[in-house]
């Protein structure tokens, strides 16, 4: 019973943290330090999976509406050139574009396992946090102008570039995402919402790429069960987690997340 808590705990701190500028990631390899989690052999990598996945289909719901309307109008305008689709039709090709760089780069990283000496390095997460902190601050006054129909090709680049950041260890996707787009005057909702629709193809195909893995793990019944009680956990804190965080994001509240990060980041570089 001990260790169905623990991944109970593993998975809120997933749903949490996942939308939020802190990393999830981050704060699962230091809640599972706390909790000792490797007494109990909890398999972290395939963990993060499975919350990840959670955490898609929390962001998938939330955003059910507009990924029907960006749907609809992609094919409608294609079909019909209805210039009224236009504006959706390119946030589309934008929201791919964005993708590229992060797919092209996880793709090279994973393969030559670039960062497996950082990935478990606690301290590093903690110097990660304070990078994020200091991104955090530069924007935390950003308001913007740019609605999604002034939205550029460089405007998307950009933003997928800062989504290669956050492939290092301990650096927030979406804080990096939504600094990008800040960085390029887009309005804070605007900045918001394209960061995590970039979320879900990135997210896709990360667990398209750990179905491998999961398929061929020789888990127990009890093991199963533990991690879709994990899974749900993180599917429900994710979306609660999420419409907090842009409330934050839209009364421009992000100094919280800055003191945060700054405060945690010294903690984890001093006492772990």
């Amino acid at each position: 019973m001990k260790g169905f808590f623990y991944y109970i705990i593993l998975g809120l701190i997933q749903g949490i943290t996942e939308p939020i500028p802190v990393s999830s990631s981050g704060h699962v390899l230091i809640f599972s330090r706390l909790l000792n989690g490797n007494k109990i052999n909890i398999d972290i990598e395939l963990l993060a999976i499975i919350t990840n996945l959670g955490s898609l289909l929390a962001i998938c719901f939330l955003y059910r509406k507009k990924i029907v309307t960006l749907f609809r109008d992609f094919f409608g305008y294609l079909k019909t050139k209805d210039v009224s689709k236009k504006d959706n039709y390119r946030y589309c090709w934008y929201l791919v574009l964005a993708t590229i760089p992060a797919g092209i780069i996880g793709l090279v990283v994973s393969y030559f396992h670039v960062f497996d000496v950082l990935e478990k390095n606690i301290r590093f997460v903690g110097v990660t946090l304070l990078i994020t902190a200091g991104f955090l601050f530069l924007i935390r006054n950003v308001k913007g102008s740019k609605d999604n129909k002034d939205i550029t090709l460089k405007d998307a680049l950009v933003i997928g570039f800062f989504q290669v950041v956050s492939l290092i260890p301990g650096i927030s996707r979406s804080g990096a995402t939504i600094v990008g787009g800040m960085s390029r005057d887009l309005k804070r909702d605007v900045s918001f919402d394209f960061s995590f629709l970039l979320y879900i193809p990135i997210s896709i195909a990360t667990t398209l790429l750990g179905i491998k893995d999961l398929i061929t793990s020789n888990l127990s019944f009890y093991t199963w069960l533990c991690y879709l009680a994990s899974l749900v956990v993180a599917m429900v804190t994710t979306y609660v987690a999420t419409k907090w965080f842009k409330n934050i994001v839209r009364n421009g509240k992000l100094i919280y997340f800055v003191i945060y990060c700054l405060v945690v980041g010294l903690a984890v570089i001093l006492f772990l």
